[in-house]
């Protein structure tokens, strides 16, 4: 007897989880029902600031498989449906089209990968015409018209996460005067303060204004009813066009109404199989569900497209009839603000206090290159490791060009439970053109492995 797949949500979980159990079971088995309430399917939202920029081809670019590739695939992919309803006694869900017609569908597996939502500050003015969010291509396309508007001359970019800096610089490639709100005490969040003021004197050294601590109160209208300015607790800022990057929540409310467990972060709580808890036919994947730290031992909320099609892969296994795991992350991430790269692994300072954990710290500046050889660019590491264990916690870079990818090699060592000693030891690729021939990670590792050692003798 045939079986059915239902997904709800066209984009790296969802669609990789189809294409996986595809993969593994044919049409005659197993009926796949894909359901996005969007105009694209398989797209890089991390690539939307780039294509803004100027820097990829969009929006077809961003597009790794379009709705006929997978429905050539025996996907039945339905685009501009919307599913309202999740029924999980009956085994069903509630879908309604673009004409507003609305359809139940029965399932014997459901994959949940709903994505993200996008933060708005519930402030007067934030929906007004002018105010533009960067979630979807469709938010893309916005955003560029918006630019190809006369007199635009000055944008306001809201939150200095991760979107918050790759708006700022695709802004700047755009030519306009760039202003940065953000509520935090530095840019980069993600970091610790004394790493994000280095991203912060990065910005204004590239023109931008930065203004930290400064929650935003409202984004003023002209009399066209479109953004004019954005005001904060310190002033107001002029603003032609205003982009949001106040990072996103779960996208877990169809979830939350069907009564499935949902974490404190507000995703969706799974097991390692990905499979929602208490619910044998449901899974869940991507965005919309929250993962298991392994240095911290707690659940996090981490948006990012490698964890999506990660667990999309796992699910697919698993329908399929195979068996596989998603053990969960460290929290690497990187970016970069022109030529200005940003990254971390593990645990920031106040993530490892949360924890319980005690610690020590090194920072460290060094360059990209042999100091001698030509293109060296500074940059600087810090690592947290743990007291008394000497356990690696976390690593944090800032630099020019080839400093984020090293933040790789401190992922490696905190899946791998390393302290910072034994990184020092790592076998790491030497020669001018690509380090010193101390790598600044091993530097960074080795002055916390030599804090830890001081802090045994001094008890």
């Amino acid at each position: 007897m045939t079986e059915r797949l239902v997904v709800i949500g066209g984009d790296a979980a969802g669609m990789s989880a189809a294409s996986q159990a595809r993969r593994r079971r044919d049409a005659d088995d197993l009926e796949i029902v894909a359901f996005e309430r969007g105009r694209h399917t398989s797209y890089s939202v991390c690539g939307i600031p780039y294509w803004i920029a100027g820097d990829v081809d969009g929006p077809d670019g961003l597009v790794a498989r379009t709705a006929d590739e997978h429905r050539a695939r025996g996907i039945d992919l339905r685009l501009g449906v919307e599913v309202t309803e999740i029924d999980p006694a009956r085994g069903r869900v509630r879908a309604r089209d673009a004409e507003g017609s609305e359809e139940w569908t029965g399932y014997d597996h459901l994959v949940i990968a709903t994505g993200a939502v996008p933060l708005r500050p519930p402030v007067p003015g934030i929906d007004a015409p002018g105010v533009h969010g960067v979630q979807t291509l469709d938010d893309g396309e916005a955003v560029l018209a918006a630019l190809d508007r006369d007199a635009v001359r000055r944008a306001v970019v809201v939150g200095g996460g991760y979107i918050g800096v790759e708006m700022a610089e695709a802004m700047l490639r755009h030519g306009l005067a760039v202003t940065l709100v953000d509520r935090a005490e530095q840019p980069m969040s993600t970091l610790d303060p004394d790493m994000g003021r280095l991203v912060r004197q990065a910005l204004e050294g590239l023109g931008v204004r930065v203004e930290s601590g400064a929650a935003v109160r409202a984004v003023l209208t002209g009399p066209d009813g479109r953004a004019r300015a954005v005001a904060t607790d310190a002033g107001e800022h002029p603003a032609d066009i205003v982009v949001l990057g106040l990072g996103v929540r779960p996208g877990a409310d169809l979830a939350r109404a069907a009564g499935l467990p949902l974490g404190e972060h507000g995703g969706l709580l799974t097991d390692r199989a990905q499979q929602v808890r208490g619910h044998e036919r449901i899974w869940a994947g991507g965005d919309c569900v929250e993962v298991l730290n392994l240095v911290s031992g707690a659940l996090q909320h981490i948006p990012l497209g490698t964890h999506a099609n990660k667990h999309g892969r796992v699910i697919g296994t698993n329908i399929g009839g195979g068996y596989a795991t998603f053990p969960g992350v460290v929290g690497t991430a990187v970016s970069k603000v022109c030529d200005v790269e940003i990254a971390r692994t593990g645990l920031k300072e106040s993530q490892a206090r949360a924890a319980g954990l005690d610690f020590v710290t090194a920072v460290v500046e060094s360059t990209s290159r042999a100091g001698y050889f030509p293109g060296a660019s500074p940059m600087t590491v810090k690592a947290i490791a743990e007291r008394g264990t000497g356990r690696l916690l976390g690593l944090q870079i800032v630099g020019r060009e080839g400093a984020a990818k090293r933040v790789d090699i401190g992922a490696v060592a905190l899946t791998a439970g390393l302290t910072a000693a034994g990184m020092v030891d790592l076998d790491l690729g030497y020669a001018p053109p690509f380090s010193p021939v101390w790598d600044p990670v091993l530097i960074a590792a080795r002055k916390a492995a030599d804090a830890v050692a001081a802090d045994i003798r001094s008890r």
